[in-house]
């Protein structure tokens, strides 16, 4: 959509619209205002999840998908889909700002004799909360790429769930006493393993804790090759309200991340622009083994990882039927 068409679209309030954001590199010159999203006054705010606060707090996906409480925001893929499900208002683009390989983030205690995928079978894996992206892709891994049963293992919750839904009766599901963490339950032998997408500097030290896979890079790159995909963890979700009275916003909104993008790796160009002493020869051997864009944003490049994980959420019992990943997007962006 050319400028002109944006603004024949304009937001008419003078109040400019809200988009939650966690501070990742690709999102910089949004924060920045580098990049605008022409004809629409737009207040970008820094909020994160589960890891420390943002400038605009934490919590982001509950505030957004329970509460409403911003216009536009990043969030779990998994709750999205959820909210859709049960008929929330909110209407997504296929921007996709945050992506994991999930086995890497699964850590064991030293001397538990967990050395590997299979040893999980039977045991209990800790995670922040059963639905969370990471945890759906997790448990389904563990059987496409392991083939570990996710249903052999108790998974065992630290937080309540972002949206509600009816257990799987073929589910083991518990959660940990009050005021206990994961960490703590790892520690004292009451868990196996647990998920840690932000290990603080502290976990990180503790010698104690270590990653269940012994080379991850090494893993995740065959699961790349075998499966085509850096699997996505997050989407760009919007009330509807606001696509409604908007109608050129989807798309505006979906160009402007695009342009981000580019910008932030444009600037990685620069070998001294991030703290890392190799962050650009970094960058150069990731494009020799994943190829130069395993960020895609659209539709079309992003099918099969959308399939799969959509039926994952069937089959974890968090949605109540497999939706075409198109169903999930306005319109206006189904082609972009």
């Amino acid at each position: 959509m050319e400028l002109d068409s944006y603004k024949s679209a304009v937001h008419r309030s003078s109040k400019p619209l809200t988009m939650a954001l966690s501070h990742y590199d690709r999102h910089a010159p949004l924060i920045e205002g580098a990049v605008s999203v022409p004809g629409f006054p737009l207040e970008v705010l820094v909020v994160a999840q589960s890891e420390a606060a943002g400038k605009h707090g934490n919590h982001r996906h509950e505030r957004m998908l329970n509460n409403e409480e911003f216009d536009i925001a990043e969030v779990s893929l998994s709750s999205y889909l959820m909210a859709k499900d049960q008929g929330a208002p909110f209407t997504a683009i296929p921007v996709f700002p945050r992506r994991l390989f999930s086995m890497s983030q699964m850590w064991v205690h030293r001397g538990s004799g967990i050395a590997a995928p299979k040893d999980l079978s039977g045991g209990r894996v800790g995670l922040n909360t059963f639905q969370t992206t990471l945890s759906v892709l997790a448990k389904a891994d563990l059987g496409r790429a392991y083939q570990v049963a996710w249903r052999d293992i108790t998974w065992v919750t630290a937080r309540d769930e972002t949206r509600p839904f009816r257990q799987d009766a073929s589910v083991k599901l518990e959660r940990l006493s009050p005021g206990e963490s994961l960490v703590e339950a790892i520690m004292a032998g009451r868990l196996d393993a647990i998920m840690i997408p932000h290990p603080s500097h502290a976990f990180l030290q503790n010698s104690q804790l270590v990653r269940l896979l012994k080379d991850p890079i090494a893993d995740e790159v065959r699961y790349f090759k075998k499966f085509g995909y850096f699997p996505i963890m997050h989407i760009v979700a919007f009330r509807d309200e606001v696509l409604k009275n908007s109608p050129g916003l989807a798309q505006a909104v979906f160009e402007a991340f695009q342009r981000s993008s580019q910008i932030a790796s444009e600037r990685w160009e620069d070998p001294n622009w991030s703290v890392l002493a190799w962050g650009r020869q970094a960058i150069e051997k990731q494009q020799k083994v994943l190829g130069d864009d395993i960020w895609p944003n659209g539709l079309e490049k992003n099918m099969a990882n959308l399939t799969w994980f959509i039926e994952q959420s069937h089959d974890q019992g968090l949605i109540s039927r497999v939706y075409r990943p198109e169903e999930l997007f306005h319109p206006s962006v189904l082609e972009v």
